[in-house]
């Protein structure tokens, strides 16, 4: 008997010889080999984005807030963050008509972005607003009570990522003999008024034909100061009891045209401003005037002078003291978060 035979009774069985009939092939994926070759999209048009919302970017075509669309993700593009202010390449239905959907294929290298990360110890970081030109630090002088710390951090974020920091005050008519301002004028910083009862001039001659992003705690007038710069804008006004407590109006970021040209960025209110990858070298770098000495400094110099840093070049600059002064109080902003947390009045 063979051996694959087998017997059944009397009678020896043979394993049955099968033929084609029997074989059942499972479809494959395709036929077409695959190819790491990406479409060139020459035919794409530059757009920017103004709104994110759930995998869904609102953008206009040629920064021309009269051509708007809305747009995804391509495929190619995996996970690319893409974030208000971004430059986008876009292909498909560009007609802005309802129920229609652009492509975006490309995201333009940033030429300044402004990072944060959720607290000092987070080492997520992430992009709130990409290519702005200027930071707009929003602080109520009263109700709620201005924090130095938020200043000194938001300025930090926005030298290392290449904006110019602007400080604008409101509320100047509960408090006009405030001297908050005082702490910064070693920092070059423009200074502007822009509570309510304020003039709008001076902050729209800042405005005029940049991009702007908004930051600020809320509660502080932020919102409210940006619907009387873009009055069809709408954005949400609401009262807060205290520095990051309360409903935040904002919700998301989103970019507002101002009627003679630039753009508003509204960012939503902060609770915390975490600066987990920012380095003292980072903000020494941003100032010119400074970045060259530190080249002396002896290896892990945190460039904060005497007693932890005795041999730092930095105190070798004449004529420079109030100025190193002044950056060295933004390296011990940088250095601790938990006053932003506690609501300290001398953070």
């Amino acid at each position: 008997m063979g051996r694959h035979a087998r017997l059944v009774g009397s009678r020896p069985l043979r394993r049955r010889e099968y033929d084609e009939s029997d074989v059942r092939v499972r479809p494959g994926k395709g036929s077409r080999p695959r190819t790491k070759t990406r479409p060139q999209h020459l035919d794409a048009e530059a757009a920017m984005v103004v709104s994110v919302d759930r995998g869904r970017w609102g953008c206009v075509l040629d920064g021309d807030p009269d051509r708007p669309l809305t747009a995804m993700r391509a495929r190619e593009l995996g996970r690319t963050p893409i974030v208000v202010g971004d430059q986008v390449d876009v292909v498909g239905d560009l007609s802005g008509k309802p129920d229609t959907l652009a492509r975006i294929v490309r995201v333009v290298d940033r030429r300044t972005v402004l990072r944060r990360t959720a607290d000092d110890t987070d080492p997520f970081e992430r992009v709130v607003v990409a290519n702005a030109e200027q930071l707009f630090i929003v602080v109520a002088l009263a109700d709620p009570p201005p924090r130095t710390g938020f200043v000194e951090r938001a300025m930090v974020a926005a030298y290392v990522g290449g904006l110019q920091p602007i400080l604008c005050l409101t509320k100047h008519d509960l408090a006009a003999d405030s001297e908050f301002a005082s702490a910064f004028e070693d920092l070059d910083l423009t200074i502007v008024y822009g509570g309510i009862e304020d003039p709008l001039e001076p902050v729209l001659d800042l405005l005029d034909d940049k991009l702007t992003a908004f930051i600020g705690h809320s509660g502080v007038g932020k919102s409210t100061l940006v619907n009387r710069l873009v009055p069809e804008a709408e954005r949400a006004v609401g009262e807060v009891s205290g520095v990051g407590k309360g409903r935040h109006t904002s919700t998301q970021s989103v970019a507002l045209p101002l009627p003679d040209g630039g753009w508003v960025i509204d960012t939503p209110g902060v609770r915390s401003f975490g600066l987990a990858h920012i380095t003292p070298d980072d903000v020494i770098q941003a100032f010119s005037d400074l970045a060259e000495a530190i080249e002396d400094c002896p290896r892990g110099c945190t460039h904060l002078g005497p007693p932890a840093d005795p041999e730092c070049a930095l105190d070798e600059l004449p004529g420079k003291e109030l100025r190193v002064a002044a950056i060295r109080r933004l390296l011990i902003a940088l250095n601790s978060n938990d006053p932003w947390f506690r609501g300290n009045s001398d953070a």
